[in-house]
């Protein structure tokens, strides 16, 4: 208002000094600030331009200036959560920071308490639900249900049946066969090229690991298909789309998006309509189609609901696994003190005449502290995974949150915080040694990979499983070694992976 005034006694004054050519000139221009500084000029951008006004209080939140209209949409890319932590560090909010993207309220948290005061409120249960996320993952699958009766009966489901602890351990001789195929493929490559780029094998292996344990079998043609398609939905959605937040499609995202669910709704359709007419045959197998098409009645769920809980399965336990062992790998390359150490524990506790099993990981505490530690690092789902959308108004570290606001996690930041981490860019398992009480399961947020709260991820358990057991057997056979230099560059889509794919050399440790 008061700028408002300022124009105006510009123009009076214009009015009686000026010809009127350059008292429109006057006007245009004073209208033209006013705009800059009412839309512009407003602490966590153009969509906190009504807070700023209405919220004068000590506890007000702050944000970086932004675009008009836009927000701080230009700078979501593959680098956002470095972006994002910069700021509010240098902007003194790492506890909590707004933002606005297009004409939507976010609030960022980059600091612990914080983060477990959003992730663990009632009032953020909810995920905000882009448009082209509901017409690939149907607004029906576990992670993106609204809150409400059905999404708690999904992850009674899922916590009972789907990765109940004996569930778990049925699947090991699962990831034991797909373990040994995958060193068979290793020294196939070795032996042909002399090297190996170990992101797409570990991809295939994760691929067969999820439709065998989705499924029950690799599916053949259809697995190679639904491979193409998570591919394709990563590509879609992985990368930050503009058409969520403006009517305009330049790109044709939701066009493409809607192709690809009917497709997924068609294959994963026809592959439920074969398991029914196996009959009988549907209780003899483990797998988590058997489970949903097992339900007691009072559990059972629509043909659609279980498409869209299934897909989700496939697309999202495809590549998290995959990258994070990527990752893993780049990291005991360049520290071979740290890989040495690894074998060493791993050839006291299980020798090389056996291969690891599962009931070995809990003998193996260095293994375990070199999982954290690059989960600490390099966390999967460092910021857009953590979304969390307002039901209604509430309060975060006593600043008011409007209903409608979404709240996001910069886990990122938080692990990368030297006030909670001691030297925190280091790369140092033994951080977490002789810390067992340390849990990366939700309940401590300075690390907590997997989410927390209500919406952590129900499959944790098991992709640790995996991960733990596939890379202390592919330590236990190979020392790796680094074709060319490791580039730790990082690139955010879905989840955050290696810019560069890892090459590297694997030798039969047996032979060395």
């Amino acid at each position: 208002m008061k700028l408002f005034m300022l124009a105006l006694f510009i123009l009076v004054i214009s009015y009686y000094a000026y010809p009127w050519p350059f008292t429109l000139a006057t006007l245009l221009f004073s209208l033209l600030l006013n705009f800059l500084l009412n839309y512009w000029l407003v602490p966590g951008g153009f969509a906190w331009r009504n807070y700023t006004y209405y919220h004068r209080n000590p506890n007000k939140l702050h944000g970086p200036f932004s675009w008009p209209f836009l927000g701080f949409l230009p700078q979501m890319g593959s680098c956002a959560h470095r972006k994002l932590a910069k700021i509010a560090s240098s902007l003194g909010s790492t506890r909590l920071m707004t933002i606005s993207l297009g004409a939507t309220q976010v609030i960022i948290s980059s600091h612990p308490d914080t983060a477990k005061e959003i992730l663990w409120s009632a009032s953020f249960s909810s995920r905000p639900l882009k448009e082209s996320t509901k017409l690939l993952m149907f607004e029906r699958a576990i992670g993106f249900a609204p809150y409400g009766s059905y999404w708690r009966n999904l992850r009674r489901i899922a916590t009972n049946h789907m990765f109940s602890p004996r569930r778990i351990s049925c699947f090991e001789s699962l990831r034991q066969l797909i373990a040994d195929k995958m060193i068979g493929e290793v020294v196939k490559e070795m032996n042909e090229s002399g090297f190996i780029e170990i992101r797409g094998l570990l991809r295939q292996g994760s691929l067969s690991n999820i439709l065998e344990s989705v499924f029950g079998s690799s599916l053949g043609l259809e697995g190679e298909r639904l491979g193409l398609m998570v591919k394709e939905g990563y590509e879609l959605i992985g990368e930050f789309n503009w058409s969520d937040y403006f009517p305009l499609d330049f790109w044709g995202t939701k066009r493409r998006c809607y192709k690809l669910g009917a497709q997924v709704n068609e294959v994963v359709g026809e592959i439920m309509k074969k398991r029914r007419r196996e009959g009988e045959l549907v209780n003899m197998k483990n797998d988590f189609l058997s489970v949903l098409l097992s339900l007691a009645k009072e559990d059972q769920l629509k043909d659609e609901d279980m498409v869209a809980i299934l897909w989700e399965m496939v697309f999202r336990g495809t590549d998290t696994i995959a990258i994070l062992v990527e990752w893993i790998l780049a990291r005991t390359i360049l520290h071979q003190d740290v890989q040495e150490k690894a074998q060493e524990e791993i050839d006291t506790c299980v020798g090389q005449n056996r291969n690891v099993q599962d009931s070995d990981i809990q003998n193996l505490p260095y293994l375990q502290a070199i999982v954290k530690e690059v989960l600490r690092l390099h966390p999967p789902g460092p910021l857009l995974s953590w979304a969390r959308l307002a039901m209604h108004d509430t309060y975060i570290d006593k600043c008011f949150i409007p209903a409608g606001t979404t709240a996001m996690v910069n886990m990122w930041a938080i692990t990368h915080d030297p006030t909670i981490w001691e030297d925190s860019w280091a790369f140092k398992p033994e951080r977490f040694i002789n810390k067992e009480d340390f849990s990366i399961m939700g309940s401590d947020l300075r690390l907590a990979p997997f989410g927390s709260g209500r919406r952590v991820c129900p499959g944790r358990v098991l992709g640790l499983a995996t991960v733990h057991l596939w890379l202390a057997r592919l330590l236990q056979r190979f020392k790796w070694l680094p074709n060319k230099p490791v580039d730790l560059s990082e690139c955010l889509k879905l989840s955050l992976e290696m810019k560069k794919p890892l090459a590297c050399r694997a030798l039969n440790r047996s032979s060395i």
